[in-house]
């Protein structure tokens, strides 16, 4: 048996436990630079913002119906997840993190008549110890739980098509088969995990509108038809396990850190210091996964719906002789990079560094090779150790006191223009000491 366990509307609910006024009013997250919604509380979909709709459109709304928007903080998102997942964690002796709110648990052991009570207890204890609302779905395999938990959460806003006796908590193991044939007979099948848009379009135009619908299929049908994935679909909807926990997932196999400006930028300096900031968190995350990089892509574009604007995109690959995780290597290739690519008098509106060709550090853990294809290499092997030991002094203070604490040359621009627009941020209530809210009003 399996649970998915998912935070309801979690950036405006993270936003909503420290700010309680915010409760039953409206209210969006916007993207980077403020530039769309990409959470919205219930109020605000009853107002018909949608998912992406760019804030211009939707400004109005703040005078007319109430609106409140805020931007982005994933520094409290992420704090606030860590909590929710350790308190979902008990539900179970197995834990799949699958997103920023979302999680499945492996109940195996447990006994089936104590799921409903115990997933019952754990939705009190989320909610209670983290204030997050939160939904549980049950099942045999990881795609009826995650339909479990799509029939609890529609349950629990929309008094139809489901039953609200399943609201907050669904288990399909505590129902019969009349129950879930009734249950399969509402549900579209777009509304399954793993069946996007396009599928669910031509699964319609053969007639099959519901899960109900799809079960009739033979699953040599479905295979021939569409793919073995969505024939592993049918499988799972059978109450047949094909996709176990993944507790442990293995490293990317690629590392991207891409941001958009928070207006143009034209400086090469300007464009230099982005691209060292983004290829030193690059690195830094691929050290956490304890890998080096052979290639480091760097792109610049300016914005495509920017009228007036010259338009302009490349993107340049340097490879290295040798794979590496050193900070200052990688940024070294990525400034080679950015020489080639940059034009003056060019209006960039997005940059990033993208490190592939991933491979493990080697097993004696040494110090890793740093020669890029214009540098000698380094043949001391007390200065590899030395480059090691400084890599590890940079990740400990960046993990203790932020990024940014330490920076390179590059990094020190008179007049950065480049960073994110985040004008409507909240505080970091929950990591940053100076932030932490002496009283909630």
């Amino acid at each position: 048996m399996f649970a998915l366990v998912d935070g309801n509307n979690f950036y405006c609910s993270c936003e909503r436990v420290f700010q309680p006024r915010l409760q039953g009013r409206p209210l969006v997250v916007l993207s980077n630079n403020d530039g769309c919604a990409i959470a919205r509380s219930e109020e605000a979909k009853a107002l018909g913002i949608a998912m992406g709709a760019p804030y211009f459109q939707i400004k109005h709304l703040e005078k007319t119906a109430g609106l409140t928007a805020l931007s982005t903080n994933f520094t409290l998102y992420g704090d606030m997840s860590n909590r929710m997942m350790e308190v979902a964690a008990l539900l179970g002796p197995e834990q799949e993190i699958y997103s920023i709110d979302e999680c499945f648990i492996g109940l195996h052991g447990i006994a089936a008549d104590t799921l409903t009570a115990r997933a019952w207890r754990t939705h009190r204890q989320i909610a209670q110890w983290t204030g997050i609302p939160n939904c549980i779905g049950i099942g045999p395999t990881k795609t009826l739980a995650k339909l479990a938990n799509h029939i609890a959460k529609t349950a629990d806003r929309k008094p139809k098509p489901y039953p609200h006796i399943l609201a907050k908590v669904c288990n399909f193991a505590a129902m019969n088969e009349q129950q879930k044939a009734y249950l399969f007979a509402k549900t579209a099948i777009g509304d399954v995990w793993g069946i996007g848009r396009r599928i669910a379009r031509q699964l319609q135009t053969e007639g099959v509108c519901s899960i109900a619908d799809f079960l009739q299929l033979n699953a040599a049908t479905v295979r021939k038809r569409w793919s073995v994935v969505l024939e592993t679909t049918w499988h799972e909807l059978h109450g047949q396990p094909c996709l176990q926990l993944d507790n442990q997932p293995g490293p990317k196999q690629q590392i991207a850190f891409t941001r958009s400006f928070g207006q143009p930028v034209t400086s090469q300096a300007e464009l230099a210091s982005a691209i060292t900031t983004f290829a030193t968190r690059a690195a830094h995350k691929l050290r956490q996964q304890h890998s080096q990089t052979s290639q480091v892509v760097v792109f610049a574009r300016t914005s495509p719906f920017r009228q007036g604007d010259t338009p302009y995109a490349r993107t340049i690959v340097t490879p290295l002789l040798s794979p590496t995780n050193d900070t200052r290597a990688i940024v070294g290739a990525a400034l080679v990079a950015l020489q080639q690519l940059y034009r003056p008098h060019i209006r960039y509106c997005k940059a990033g560094v993208l490190l592939l060709g991933l491979t493990e550090r080697y097993a004696s853990q040494s110090a890793p090779q740093m020669e890029l294809e214009w540098e000698a290499p380094l043949e001391s092997t007390s200065q590899k150790a030395r480059q090691q030991r400084l890599m590890t002094a940079l990740d400990a203070m960046a993990n203790r006191f932020g990024h940014g604490t330490v920076v390179l040359g590059p990094q020190l621009s008179a007049n950065q223009q480049w960073p994110m627009r985040q004008a409507r941020q909240s505080p970091c209530y929950t990591t940053r000491l100076s932030d932490i809210p002496l009283a909630i009003m």
